[in-house]
């Protein structure tokens, strides 16, 4: 995918920032997610489970205490998966969840990270890109274009302020609340969510399939590559 060499230098310098750390709230992150958003946040992640049963070389940013991972596993036996996070702690329960011989786990901070593979046919990014900037986002839509195959696959669940009143009156100041507190338990310096739609359009990627929870405060999408860029 070399044309894409030119806007990946472009904003090589996007990721300058120091990694959010999720350490010390690996243990009870579960619980955190589980009294805020009950199941949804999980139902999100594993929306198009059923779809992703053909892919065989995974690409996994920031899934977290792997649960994610682990049902992918679970419901597609073939499928090997690299995941990269930033947080050791968070790895570790991703570690006890899921088998080391399918695994590949790499403690790097994904926004600069060279995965090892450019024959990936999936990308899965669950509540990760809104913890990026607008820039960061490009950089890595950018740069996993040379890194995935013809018909490869993004997945991503994400928050999501609808256009609406419920949009402005309740979503917006929820998803202010949430910036805010993680930005003190974690040190996330991000406090609005990031443009991912238009990053994703621009590097190669169409949107085929979406899906929304709590009256479109959460999002699930399945984007595919464009295998003619």
């Amino acid at each position: 995918m070399t044309n894409f060499a030119t806007e990946i230098e472009l904003h090589e310098n996007a990721a300058t920032s120091a990694a959010p750390d999720f350490n010390n709230i690996a243990r009870v992150y579960r619980w955190m997610e589980w009294l805020t958003f009950g199941p949804f946040l999980q139902r999100c992640r594993c929306a198009f489970l059923s779809r992703l049963s053909e892919r065989r070389n995974g690409l996994i940013l920031g899934d977290g205490d792997g649960r994610f991972t682990a049902r992918l596993l679970h419901a597609n036996s073939a499928v090997m998966v690299d995941t990269i996070d930033a947080s050791e702690s968070m790895l570790r329960q991703l570690a006890s969840c899921t088998p080391a011989h399918r695994v590949r786990i790499h403690n790097a901070d994904a926004r600069t990270f060279r995965p090892p593979r450019s024959d990936y046919d999936l990308i899965a990014t669950h509540f990760f890109l809104d913890c990026l900037t607008d820039a960061e986002v490009r950089n890595l839509a950018y740069r996993l274009r040379n890194h995935v195959g013809p018909d490869a696959v993004w997945v991503i669940s994400e928050f999501a302020i609808p256009s609406n009143l419920y949009g402005q009156a309740i979503a917006r100041p929820l998803i202010s609340a949430l910036y805010r507190a993680f930005g003190l338990l974690t040190n996330l310096g991000i406090r609005q969510l990031p443009n991912y739609r238009l990053a994703l359009s621009q590097s190669g990627w169409s949107l085929v399939h979406r899906r929304r929870w709590l009256a479109g405060l959460l999002v699930s999408e399945l984007w595919r590559s464009d295998p003619n860029l």
